[in-house]
Protein backbone atom coordinates (compact mmCIF):
# COMPACT_ATOMS: atom_id res chain seq x y z
CA UNK A 1 0.00 0.00 0.00
CA UNK A 2 1.15 3.64 -0.67
CA UNK A 3 2.86 5.87 2.01
CA UNK A 4 0.54 8.19 3.58
CA UNK A 5 3.04 11.11 2.60
CA UNK A 6 1.91 9.70 -1.46
CA UNK A 7 -1.85 10.07 -0.68
CA UNK A 8 -0.87 13.44 1.29
CA UNK A 9 1.26 14.60 -2.11
CA UNK A 10 -1.82 14.13 -4.60
CA UNK A 11 -4.44 15.21 -2.53
CA UNK A 12 -2.32 18.69 -1.87
CA UNK A 13 -1.35 18.52 -5.78
CA UNK A 14 -5.16 18.09 -7.05
CA UNK A 15 -6.11 20.44 -4.48
CA UNK A 16 -3.80 23.22 -6.24
CA UNK A 17 -5.44 21.90 -9.45
CA UNK A 18 -8.90 22.68 -8.15
CA UNK A 19 -7.71 26.49 -7.16
CA UNK A 20 -5.82 27.17 -10.05
CA UNK A 21 -9.03 26.54 -12.45
CA UNK A 22 -10.89 29.24 -10.92
CA UNK A 23 -7.87 31.82 -11.15
CA UNK A 24 -9.03 34.58 -14.14
CA UNK A 25 -11.91 31.53 -15.16
CA UNK A 26 -14.16 34.00 -16.24
CA UNK A 27 -14.27 35.75 -19.11
CA UNK A 28 -16.55 39.06 -19.06
CA UNK A 29 -17.51 39.49 -22.70
CA UNK A 30 -19.03 36.06 -22.73
CA UNK A 31 -20.74 36.59 -19.11
CA UNK A 32 -22.26 40.19 -20.66
CA UNK A 33 -23.35 37.88 -24.03
CA UNK A 34 -25.79 36.38 -22.44
CA UNK A 35 -27.52 39.44 -21.19
CA UNK A 36 -28.81 41.68 -24.52
CA UNK A 37 -29.78 44.61 -22.81
CA UNK A 38 -26.15 44.87 -21.93
CA UNK A 39 -24.68 44.73 -25.35
CA UNK A 40 -23.22 48.35 -25.66
CA UNK A 41 -21.88 47.92 -22.42
CA UNK A 42 -20.29 44.69 -23.47
CA UNK A 43 -19.40 46.20 -27.04
CA UNK A 44 -17.54 49.23 -25.53
CA UNK A 45 -15.60 47.09 -22.86
CA UNK A 46 -14.23 44.86 -25.98
CA UNK A 47 -13.88 48.25 -28.13
CA UNK A 48 -11.83 49.95 -25.68
CA UNK A 49 -9.71 46.39 -24.35
CA UNK A 50 -11.12 46.90 -21.16
CA UNK A 51 -12.02 43.39 -21.05
CA UNK A 52 -8.83 42.17 -21.51
CA UNK A 53 -7.16 43.98 -18.19
CA UNK A 54 -10.78 42.73 -16.49
CA UNK A 55 -9.95 39.24 -17.01
CA UNK A 56 -6.55 38.72 -15.31
CA UNK A 57 -8.48 40.38 -12.30
CA UNK A 58 -9.57 38.03 -9.92
CA UNK A 59 -11.79 40.00 -8.27
CA UNK A 60 -14.25 42.54 -9.78
CA UNK A 61 -17.85 44.04 -9.41
CA UNK A 62 -18.59 45.77 -12.75
CA UNK A 63 -20.93 48.45 -12.35
CA UNK A 64 -22.98 48.26 -15.97
CA UNK A 65 -24.53 50.45 -17.63
CA UNK A 66 -28.06 49.19 -19.92
CA UNK A 67 -28.20 49.95 -23.45
CA UNK A 68 -30.28 53.10 -22.74
CA UNK A 69 -27.82 54.59 -20.42
CA UNK A 70 -25.09 53.73 -22.80
CA UNK A 71 -26.67 55.69 -25.82
CA UNK A 72 -27.08 58.26 -23.36
CA UNK A 73 -23.54 58.54 -22.07
CA UNK A 74 -20.98 57.42 -25.38
CA UNK A 75 -23.49 59.23 -28.25
CA UNK A 76 -20.46 61.15 -29.71
CA UNK A 77 -17.99 61.12 -26.94
CA UNK A 78 -14.30 59.67 -27.83
CA UNK A 79 -13.86 55.94 -27.45
CA UNK A 80 -10.49 57.63 -25.00
CA UNK A 81 -13.33 59.47 -22.38
CA UNK A 82 -16.14 56.30 -22.68
CA UNK A 83 -12.39 54.10 -21.54
CA UNK A 84 -12.09 56.45 -18.48
CA UNK A 85 -15.76 56.79 -17.43
CA UNK A 86 -15.86 52.43 -17.71
CA UNK A 87 -12.57 52.61 -15.79
CA UNK A 88 -14.27 54.17 -13.01
CA UNK A 89 -17.40 51.58 -13.19
CA UNK A 90 -15.02 48.44 -12.28
CA UNK A 91 -14.42 48.23 -8.80
CA UNK A 92 -11.78 46.06 -7.79
CA UNK A 93 -13.50 44.57 -4.46
CA UNK A 94 -16.53 42.31 -4.93
CA UNK A 95 -19.65 44.07 -3.92
CA UNK A 96 -23.07 41.56 -4.42
CA UNK A 97 -26.11 43.19 -3.75
CA UNK A 98 -26.08 41.81 -0.04
CA UNK A 99 -23.29 43.41 0.70
CA UNK A 100 -24.00 46.89 -0.44
CA UNK A 101 -26.45 46.81 1.83
CA UNK A 102 -24.68 45.98 4.69
CA UNK A 103 -22.17 48.64 4.29
CA UNK A 104 -20.64 49.63 7.83
CA UNK A 105 -21.34 53.38 8.87
CA UNK A 106 -23.34 53.34 5.48
CA UNK A 107 -20.98 54.46 3.62
CA UNK A 108 -17.39 53.38 1.82
CA UNK A 109 -14.93 53.41 -0.95
CA UNK A 110 -13.75 51.46 -3.25
CA UNK A 111 -10.56 51.14 -5.48
CA UNK A 112 -11.52 51.25 -9.28
CA UNK A 113 -9.39 50.40 -12.31
CA UNK A 114 -9.12 54.14 -13.51
CA UNK A 115 -6.48 54.48 -10.52
CA UNK A 116 -4.52 52.09 -11.99
CA UNK A 117 -4.43 54.43 -15.67
CA UNK A 118 -4.96 57.55 -14.11
CA UNK A 119 -0.91 58.28 -14.35
CA UNK A 120 -0.69 61.39 -11.91
CA UNK A 121 -4.39 61.52 -11.20
CA UNK A 122 -6.13 64.42 -8.44
CA UNK A 123 -6.55 63.00 -5.32
CA UNK A 124 -9.09 60.52 -4.80
CA UNK A 125 -10.16 60.62 -8.31
CA UNK A 126 -9.83 56.97 -9.09
CA UNK A 127 -11.86 55.53 -6.24
CA UNK A 128 -15.26 55.71 -6.08
CA UNK A 129 -17.88 56.33 -3.11
CA UNK A 130 -20.96 53.64 -2.25
CA UNK A 131 -23.24 54.57 0.21
CA UNK A 132 -26.70 52.79 1.72
CA UNK A 133 -29.00 55.36 2.11
CA UNK A 134 -32.19 55.05 4.18
CA UNK A 135 -34.84 53.14 2.41
CA UNK A 136 -32.87 50.60 1.05
CA UNK A 137 -30.93 52.61 -2.08
CA UNK A 138 -27.50 52.57 -2.68
CA UNK A 139 -26.13 55.33 -4.95
CA UNK A 140 -22.40 55.54 -6.17
CA UNK A 141 -20.43 58.94 -7.24
CA UNK A 142 -16.97 59.79 -7.16
CA UNK A 143 -15.35 60.40 -4.40
CA UNK A 144 -13.42 63.43 -5.03
CA UNK A 145 -14.77 65.55 -2.64
CA UNK A 146 -17.76 67.70 -2.81
CA UNK A 147 -19.36 65.15 -6.03
CA UNK A 148 -22.61 63.74 -5.89
CA UNK A 149 -23.84 60.90 -5.15
CA UNK A 150 -26.10 60.43 -8.25
CA UNK A 151 -25.87 57.12 -9.92
CA UNK A 152 -28.19 54.34 -8.25
CA UNK A 153 -28.20 50.30 -7.75
CA UNK A 154 -31.15 48.99 -10.02
CA UNK A 155 -30.36 45.39 -9.81
CA UNK A 156 -28.39 42.12 -10.05
CA UNK A 157 -26.96 41.00 -13.20
CA UNK A 158 -24.47 37.93 -12.39
CA UNK A 159 -22.22 36.63 -9.48
CA UNK A 160 -19.80 34.14 -8.95
CA UNK A 161 -18.91 34.19 -5.51
CA UNK A 162 -16.39 36.03 -4.61
CA UNK A 163 -14.49 36.55 -7.84
CA UNK A 164 -17.10 38.67 -9.84
CA UNK A 165 -20.14 40.47 -9.15
CA UNK A 166 -22.09 42.25 -11.89
CA UNK A 167 -24.91 44.51 -11.04
CA UNK A 168 -26.57 47.39 -12.93
CA UNK A 169 -26.46 51.12 -12.08
CA UNK A 170 -29.10 54.12 -14.01
CA UNK A 171 -26.50 56.57 -15.01
CA UNK A 172 -22.36 56.86 -15.07
CA UNK A 173 -20.24 57.95 -12.48
CA UNK A 174 -18.68 61.15 -13.59
CA UNK A 175 -15.77 62.43 -11.57
CA UNK A 176 -14.32 65.87 -12.39
CA UNK A 177 -12.26 65.62 -15.60
CA UNK A 178 -13.25 62.83 -16.52
CA UNK A 179 -15.35 63.75 -20.06
CA UNK A 180 -12.28 65.99 -21.06
CA UNK A 181 -10.26 64.09 -23.78
CA UNK A 182 -6.41 63.34 -23.06
CA UNK A 183 -4.21 65.62 -24.73
CA UNK A 184 -1.97 63.79 -27.50
CA UNK A 185 1.34 65.74 -28.21
CA UNK A 186 3.63 62.71 -27.90
CA UNK A 187 6.73 65.11 -27.58
CA UNK A 188 5.36 67.21 -25.02
CA UNK A 189 4.40 64.05 -22.63
CA UNK A 190 7.26 62.22 -23.28
CA UNK A 191 9.24 65.41 -21.60
CA UNK A 192 6.64 66.25 -19.08
CA UNK A 193 7.05 62.22 -17.83
CA UNK A 194 11.18 62.62 -17.56
CA UNK A 195 11.81 60.94 -20.98
CA UNK A 196 13.64 64.01 -22.61
CA UNK A 197 15.90 62.24 -24.92
CA UNK A 198 13.47 59.86 -26.07
CA UNK A 199 11.99 62.71 -27.36
CA UNK A 200 14.28 64.22 -28.47
CA UNK A 201 15.79 61.30 -30.68
CA UNK A 202 11.99 60.71 -31.88
CA UNK A 203 11.95 64.47 -33.22
CA UNK A 204 15.60 64.71 -34.21
CA UNK A 205 15.12 61.34 -36.10
CA UNK A 206 12.27 62.48 -37.76
CA UNK A 207 10.26 59.08 -36.58
CA UNK A 208 7.92 61.01 -34.62
CA UNK A 209 5.71 61.97 -37.90
CA UNK A 210 5.75 57.86 -38.44
CA UNK A 211 3.95 57.90 -35.10
CA UNK A 212 1.42 60.54 -35.70
CA UNK A 213 1.03 58.78 -39.21
CA UNK A 214 -0.39 55.34 -37.56
CA UNK A 215 -2.74 56.79 -34.73
CA UNK A 216 -5.52 56.80 -36.16
CA UNK A 217 -5.62 53.34 -36.04
CA UNK A 218 -3.04 52.74 -32.59
CA UNK A 219 -0.48 53.24 -31.55
CA UNK A 220 1.76 52.34 -28.37
CA UNK A 221 4.87 53.49 -27.12
CA UNK A 222 7.42 52.22 -25.12
CA UNK A 223 9.46 55.48 -23.77
CA UNK A 224 13.21 54.95 -22.15
CA UNK A 225 13.19 57.13 -18.61
CA UNK A 226 16.67 59.54 -19.36
CA UNK A 227 18.18 57.18 -16.40
CA UNK A 228 17.66 54.56 -18.58
CA UNK A 229 20.05 56.02 -21.11
CA UNK A 230 22.44 56.50 -18.65
CA UNK A 231 22.71 52.67 -17.37
CA UNK A 232 25.32 50.60 -17.49
CA UNK A 233 25.15 48.30 -20.71
CA UNK A 234 23.83 51.03 -23.45
CA UNK A 235 26.05 50.98 -25.86
CA UNK A 236 27.29 54.45 -27.33
CA UNK A 237 24.38 55.35 -29.24
CA UNK A 238 25.81 58.53 -31.09
CA UNK A 239 27.91 55.65 -33.41
CA UNK A 240 24.62 54.33 -34.97
CA UNK A 241 24.10 55.53 -38.39
CA UNK A 242 21.20 57.58 -39.23
CA UNK A 243 19.18 54.47 -40.39
CA UNK A 244 19.80 52.65 -37.37
CA UNK A 245 18.77 55.54 -34.89
CA UNK A 246 15.36 55.50 -36.80
CA UNK A 247 15.03 51.23 -36.84
CA UNK A 248 15.85 51.84 -32.84
CA UNK A 249 13.50 54.83 -32.44
CA UNK A 250 10.87 52.46 -34.39
CA UNK A 251 11.55 49.40 -32.14
CA UNK A 252 9.99 51.52 -29.24
CA UNK A 253 6.55 51.45 -30.70
CA UNK A 254 4.09 49.54 -31.98
CA UNK A 255 1.33 49.95 -34.98
CA UNK A 256 -2.04 48.80 -32.94
CA UNK A 257 -2.98 49.79 -29.68
CA UNK A 258 -2.14 47.55 -27.03
CA UNK A 259 -3.13 48.85 -23.43
CA UNK A 260 -1.62 46.69 -20.22
CA UNK A 261 -3.97 44.61 -20.12
CA UNK A 262 -3.27 43.60 -23.72
CA UNK A 263 -0.09 42.81 -23.09
CA UNK A 264 -0.50 40.93 -19.94
CA UNK A 265 -2.51 38.53 -21.38
CA UNK A 266 -0.31 38.55 -24.85
CA UNK A 267 1.66 34.96 -25.53
CA UNK A 268 2.97 35.76 -29.42
CA UNK A 269 6.03 37.41 -30.60
CA UNK A 270 4.86 41.84 -31.17
CA UNK A 271 5.57 43.34 -34.46
CA UNK A 272 7.02 46.96 -33.84
CA UNK A 273 7.37 50.00 -35.91
CA UNK A 274 10.90 48.62 -37.39
CA UNK A 275 9.44 45.25 -38.32
CA UNK A 276 10.65 44.95 -41.85
CA UNK A 277 9.93 40.55 -42.04
CA UNK A 278 9.22 37.50 -39.87
CA UNK A 279 10.98 37.63 -36.74
CA UNK A 280 12.83 41.07 -37.51
CA UNK A 281 12.78 43.75 -34.72
CA UNK A 282 9.84 41.45 -32.76
CA UNK A 283 9.45 42.13 -29.04
CA UNK A 284 8.29 39.37 -26.60
CA UNK A 285 6.42 39.78 -23.65
CA UNK A 286 6.28 38.00 -19.35
CA UNK A 287 4.54 38.54 -16.40
CA UNK A 288 4.77 38.39 -12.82
CA UNK A 289 1.90 39.71 -10.91
CA UNK A 290 1.12 42.94 -12.16
CA UNK A 291 4.27 43.43 -13.83
CA UNK A 292 5.08 43.16 -17.64
CA UNK A 293 8.18 42.92 -18.89
CA UNK A 294 9.73 43.49 -22.53
CA UNK A 295 12.31 40.95 -23.51
CA UNK A 296 14.58 42.13 -26.79
CA UNK A 297 16.91 38.84 -26.93
CA UNK A 298 19.46 41.16 -25.45
CA UNK A 299 17.98 42.36 -22.18
CA UNK A 300 14.54 42.86 -20.54
CA UNK A 301 12.95 46.04 -20.01
CA UNK A 302 10.25 46.69 -17.18
CA UNK A 303 7.05 49.04 -17.84
CA UNK A 304 6.80 51.31 -15.16
CA UNK A 305 4.20 53.96 -16.04
CA UNK A 306 1.28 54.68 -17.42
CA UNK A 307 1.63 57.91 -19.26
CA UNK A 308 -1.06 58.43 -21.32
CA UNK A 309 -3.73 55.34 -21.85
CA UNK A 310 -6.29 57.26 -24.32
CA UNK A 311 -7.72 54.67 -27.00
CA UNK A 312 -6.29 54.77 -29.70
CA UNK A 313 -3.10 55.54 -28.06
CA UNK A 314 -1.04 54.24 -25.21
CA UNK A 315 2.54 55.86 -23.54
CA UNK A 316 4.20 53.80 -21.03
CA UNK A 317 7.73 54.69 -19.84
CA UNK A 318 9.97 51.48 -19.31
CA UNK A 319 13.13 50.96 -17.16
CA UNK A 320 15.68 50.02 -19.79
CA UNK A 321 16.29 50.98 -23.42
CA UNK A 322 15.25 48.48 -25.79
CA UNK A 323 17.84 47.23 -27.86
CA UNK A 324 17.54 44.94 -31.07
CA UNK A 325 19.79 41.83 -31.36
CA UNK A 326 19.32 43.51 -35.46
CA UNK A 327 21.32 46.56 -33.85
CA UNK A 328 23.75 45.01 -31.08
CA UNK A 329 23.75 41.60 -31.88
CA UNK A 330 22.92 38.63 -29.10
CA UNK A 331 26.62 39.03 -28.00
CA UNK A 332 26.05 41.94 -26.39
CA UNK A 333 26.64 42.65 -22.82
CA UNK A 334 23.18 43.08 -21.73
CA UNK A 335 21.60 45.94 -18.94
CA UNK A 336 20.74 44.01 -15.99
CA UNK A 337 17.26 42.70 -15.37
CA UNK A 338 14.90 44.05 -13.52
CA UNK A 339 13.83 43.02 -10.42
CA UNK A 340 10.42 42.47 -10.28
CA UNK A 341 9.47 44.04 -6.68
CA UNK A 342 5.80 43.55 -5.01
CA UNK A 343 3.24 44.98 -6.51
CA UNK A 344 3.09 48.78 -5.42
CA UNK A 345 -0.04 49.36 -2.90
CA UNK A 346 -2.98 51.32 -4.07
CA UNK A 347 -3.03 54.18 -1.92
CA UNK A 348 -4.66 57.02 -2.75
CA UNK A 349 -2.18 60.43 -3.62
CA UNK A 350 -3.09 62.14 -0.61
CA UNK A 351 -2.09 59.55 1.88
CA UNK A 352 -4.70 58.49 4.50
CA UNK A 353 -8.31 58.67 3.17
CA UNK A 354 -10.05 62.02 4.73
CA UNK A 355 -11.98 61.94 8.11
CA UNK A 356 -15.68 62.85 7.27
CA UNK A 357 -17.92 59.49 5.61
CA UNK A 358 -20.68 61.69 3.85
CA UNK A 359 -21.33 61.52 -0.05
CA UNK A 360 -19.60 64.95 -0.35
CA UNK A 361 -16.29 63.92 1.74
CA UNK A 362 -14.99 59.80 1.57
CA UNK A 363 -15.07 57.76 4.79
CA UNK A 364 -12.60 56.64 6.99
CA UNK A 365 -13.65 52.91 8.40
CA UNK A 366 -12.99 50.39 6.98
CA UNK A 367 -16.13 48.65 5.57
CA UNK A 368 -17.29 44.61 6.73
CA UNK A 369 -19.48 44.68 3.75
CA UNK A 370 -16.67 45.09 0.96
CA UNK A 371 -14.14 42.30 1.04
CA UNK A 372 -11.57 43.98 0.79
CA UNK A 373 -10.71 47.34 2.86
CA UNK A 374 -10.35 50.81 1.02
CA UNK A 375 -7.55 51.87 3.56
CA UNK A 376 -4.09 52.38 2.29
CA UNK A 377 -3.04 49.13 4.53
CA UNK A 378 -6.03 47.31 3.35
CA UNK A 379 -5.78 48.40 -0.33
CA UNK A 380 -1.80 47.03 0.26
CA UNK A 381 -2.72 43.83 1.51
CA UNK A 382 -5.29 43.58 -1.79
CA UNK A 383 -3.13 44.48 -4.24
CA UNK A 384 -0.13 42.24 -3.11
CA UNK A 385 -2.95 39.27 -2.74
CA UNK A 386 -4.47 40.16 -6.57
CA UNK A 387 -0.64 39.81 -7.64
CA UNK A 388 -0.23 36.63 -6.09
CA UNK A 389 -3.17 35.15 -7.30
CA UNK A 390 -2.25 36.30 -11.14
CA UNK A 391 0.69 34.75 -11.47
CA UNK A 392 1.44 32.75 -14.94
CA UNK A 393 -0.74 30.64 -15.71
CA UNK A 394 1.71 28.23 -17.64
CA UNK A 395 3.95 28.16 -15.31
CA UNK A 396 1.26 27.64 -12.31
CA UNK A 397 0.14 24.56 -14.56
CA UNK A 398 3.77 23.35 -15.11
CA UNK A 399 4.34 23.33 -11.75
CA UNK A 400 1.15 21.39 -10.96
CA UNK A 401 1.67 18.74 -13.23
CA UNK A 402 4.88 18.46 -12.02
CA UNK A 403 4.00 17.31 -9.16
CA UNK A 404 1.33 15.38 -10.14
CA UNK A 405 3.76 13.26 -11.98
CA UNK A 406 6.12 12.80 -9.01
CA UNK A 407 3.32 11.61 -6.64
CA UNK A 408 2.24 9.03 -9.52
CA UNK A 409 6.04 7.89 -9.07
CA UNK A 410 5.86 7.18 -5.94
CA UNK A 411 2.80 5.41 -5.80
CA UNK A 412 3.77 3.07 -8.91
CA UNK A 413 6.91 2.77 -7.36
CA UNK A 414 5.01 1.73 -4.10
CA UNK A 415 2.80 -1.08 -5.72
Amino acid sequence: MAPPQTFSLLAFTFSLLAISSTVGGYNITKILASYPDYSSFNSYLSQTKLAEEINTYPTITLLALNNDAMASFAGKRPLSVVKKALSLLTLLDYYDPESLHQISEGTTLSVTLYNNTAGNAPEYLGYVNITDLYGGQVAFGSAVSGSKLDSYFTKSIKQIPYDISVVEIDAPIIAPGILAASPANITVLLENAGCKTFAKMLAKSGVIKKYESVIKNGLTVFAPSDEAFKAKGVPDLTKLTRDEVVSLVEYHALAHYKPKGSLKSNKNKISTLATTGAGKFDLTTSTSGDEVVLHTGIASSRLVHTVLDATPVVIFTVDNVLLPTELFGKSHSPAPAPVLSPAPALSPAGGAPPAAASPSEPPTDESPGSFHSYSPTGLANSKSANAAVAMSSPSLFTALVTLVTIAMFQLVETF
